[in-house]
């Protein structure tokens, strides 16, 4: 059975993996690029920068400044959308795969290490 989260662990475990990504080196990024690369990312089907806005509730500049950042830092591209010429779609790169890779492993060595102090602590 599936042990369910508590704020504090969840919290802990996303303090883990921020500072694990900061000790590495990773890539600085800001919420707002955070959360587009990760909905990028983990939501299957193409991404466009209206999908993004309404997924975030956020306005499409804001979007658009997030993906110039992930692009500068080879995290996504856009590519033209073949069925409208107003559109564009996002995509992910072998460097935006790796990064992804990395942060599950982080992940799982976050949740492993909080699920054992929780242990300890009861």
């Amino acid at each position: 059975m599936a042990q369910k989260l508590s704020p504090d662990l969840a919290v802990g475990i996303l303090r883990e993996i921020i500072v694990a990504l900061v000790r590495k080196d990773g890539p600085a990024l800001s919420t707002h690029q955070l959360g587009v690369y990760l909905t990028c990312y983990l939501k299957d089907g193409d991404h466009t920068v209206r999908g993004l806005a309404a997924e975030l509730n956020v306005s499409k500049s804001v979007i658009t400044r997030a993906l110039d950042k992930l692009g500068e830092l080879d995290l996504a591209k856009r590519r033209p959308d073949p069925t409208d010429r107003r559109s564009v779609l996002v995509d992910s790169t072998p460097a935006g795969i790796a990064l992804m890779n990395e942060l599950k492993s982080i992940s799982q060595i976050a949740m492993k290490n909080s699920a054992g102090s929780s242990e300890q602590a009861a």
